[in-house]
């Protein structure tokens, strides 16, 4: 007569262990192309996405992004401190991004000039090296602002085929402002970059933790130094179209390591209205 019973037993007791490992590790946010999740998991867990661990802050944080031409289910683990084990797929709602041809452009408008070439790639090293930074603040963990109000005028992930050539995707959301306007962090954070660029003009990158970075991009002035702190909602710049831009506005970009994301995902869209919501 015992052995009818153990097996319901264990069985119950293996249904409460998994209901205490998965009511204490949560995910926020969406799982979408483009998208940021934030998770928690209990101080000391060990989190993994695909084998590769992550870094996880004191108090149980941890990031998963997904970048724009992803479908494939990425496999989340978390272990519990008494070694339990949490797992979850998380496949990539995908998305319609918008392309746009133009035909029948001057070369010099296409590619730039040979003279520049070697200002670019230094540039391009200068930014790897800003995107290096990787430490357990969690400047994000409360949330974005947003930096400017206006109304949008580019959005992550379109692209362009000049001429016939496919350009890299446009990785950030444009807001358009009057030159002048100001540009507030929309979340604290430490700036790794300020420089004049080729293509983005006067740049800021602002890391938020975890390797969480904004860059903003053809400004009109720059208001913070390399190494400082600013908080959220703190003035770091002016709206500008320096470097190649058509007309003032920001470039706001967001990534993950080397994975862009999508910074209008992050956004309370009720809190601009000039903007409809994506």
């Amino acid at each position: 007569m015992g052995i009818r019973y153990r097996q319901p037993v264990l069985l119950l007791l293996l249904t409460l262990v998994q209901a205490t490992a998965s009511a204490s590790v949560s995910l926020d946010g969406q799982a979408v192309q483009g998208g940021l999740l934030t998770g928690q998991a209990p101080p000391d867990s060990e989190v993994t996405l695909d084998g590769e661990p992550l870094m996880v802050s004191g108090d149980g944080y941890f990031l998963v992004a997904f970048g724009r031409d992803e479908t494939e289910a990425r496999n989340l683990v978390v272990t519990l401190p008494d070694g339990e084990r949490w797992q979850r797929k998380l496949r990539p709602e995908q998305r319609e991004f918008d392309i746009q041809r133009i035909d029948g452009l001057p070369d010099e408008q296409v590619t730039p000039p040979q003279e520049v070439l070697e200002r670019i790639r230094n540039e391009a090293s200068l930014a790897r090296r800003a995107r290096e930074r990787h430490d357990e603040r969690t400047d994000w963990v409360d949330g974005f602002s947003w930096p400017v109000i206006g109304q949008i005028t580019g959005v992550y992930g379109s692209q362009r085929i000049l001429n016939g050539n496919p350009r890299a995707p446009h990785w950030g959301i444009d807001i358009a402002a009057p030159t002048g306007t100001p540009v507030n962090a929309p979340a604290g954070g430490v700036v790794t970059l300020t420089h004049d660029m080729y293509f983005s003009g006067l740049t800021i990158f602002l890391d938020h933790g975890h390797g969480l970075i904004s860059s903003f991009l053809h400004l009109n002035e720059i208001r913070v130094e390399e190494g400082q702190r600013v908080e959220q909602g703190e003035l770091i710049g002016k709206v500008g179209a320096t470097g190649r831009a058509t007309g003032p506005h920001l470039d706001w970009r967001m990534s993950l390591g080397d994975t862009r994301i999508d910074p209008a995902l992050l956004l309370d869209w009720d809190a601009n209205p000039h903007a409809d919501a994506p």
